[in-house]
């Protein structure tokens, strides 16, 4: 233990499931839903259930917005202020799909009295979480900021999220659907299986089913693994926990895991996820 306080943050689309967190404390950034003439903080505002019933009956198409470079300065002064540092890092969602790490960017240049590192995550959901949550755990212990930033280093470079929609059409209205537009127009039963390549949501595989895109998913999952053993898992789903928890039992089955971490997504994502989305996010062992 070297004295040195660090405050890890992260931002809601992260979605730690408070097991996960255990004692650690990880302040969160919303980001914003707007819905027509209403906007909503992520994860404060609005619940994912009212959100997702809302989702499937409501005309009008939600939006997303990154927090603004103002709101991360107070949230960072804030921060600062009940954590009694002045070194701060930050682990937010992927570049590539949201404005979020340029906010935080922006932020940390109006800031010069505080010591504020920016790691982009090149992931979101518990991908995010899982770099947030390792950076977070060497930050309790008294590590140094180079310590905290490797630990979170290391995370990035081998976590893994992969995902089958029902739809496309959530990531297509978004804009958020990357190199997997190639499988728009192909016919209508056919159940994507996606991961987050390089920060992107990107084409793995497209099949008949929601069922074979899951065992596809899981089969992928054991070949990224190489024969090493799976350190950390979550299985996400969106509206679809009866799905999820039949999917974490055979991750717990298959893969030897004591624990597999359960959480929905947060209303941003699964703005454009959409529901019956079901998906893993793991990294290997060292």
């Amino acid at each position: 233990m070297n004295g040195y306080k660090i405050a890890v943050v992260t931002d809601s689309t992260a979605y730690i499931p408070k097991e996960a967190l255990g004692n650690l404390h990880i302040p969160v950034i919303p980001l914003w839903l707007i819905w027509g003439d209403e906007r909503f903080r992520d994860g404060v505002d609005i619940d994912p259930a009212t959100f997702y019933r809302r989702l499937r009956t409501n005309k009008t198409f939600p939006t997303t917005s990154q927090p603004s470079a103002g709101e991360f300065v107070d949230f960072f002064r804030r921060v600062a202020a009940e954590s009694d540092t002045d070194t701060i890092v930050g682990i937010h969602i992927s570049s590539k799909i949201s404005g979020t790490v340029a906010s935080a960017e922006m932020a940390k240049a109006q800031l010069p009295e505080l010591n504020i590192t920016i790691i982009d995550s090149f992931s979101t959901s518990m991908g995010l979480g899982f770099i947030a949550l390792a950076a977070a755990r060497v930050a309790a212990t008294g590590g140094s900021l180079e310590e905290v930033i490797a630990a979170a280093e290391r995370i990035r470079d081998r976590i893994n999220v992969l995902f089958a929609v029902d739809t496309l059409e959530y990531l297509h209205r978004g804009g958020r659907i990357g190199g997997a537009k190639r499988f728009l127009g192909t016919a209508l039963n056919i159940k994507p299986l996606l991961h987050l390549h390089d920060g992107r949501v990107e084409p793995l595989a497209q099949v008949r089913t929601k069922r074979k895109a899951i065992a596809r998913m899981l089969e992928v999952a054991e070949e990224r693994l190489a024969g090493k053993r799976m350190a950390e898992a979550a299985i996400i789903d969106v509206d679809s926990p009866d799905e999820g928890d039949a999917v974490a039992e055979r991750v717990r089955e298959r893969f030897g895991l004591s624990t597999v971490h359960r959480t929905t997504v947060s209303p941003v994502i699964g703005t454009h996820a959409g529901p019956g989305t079901v998906g893993i996010c793991f990294y290997p062992a060292a």
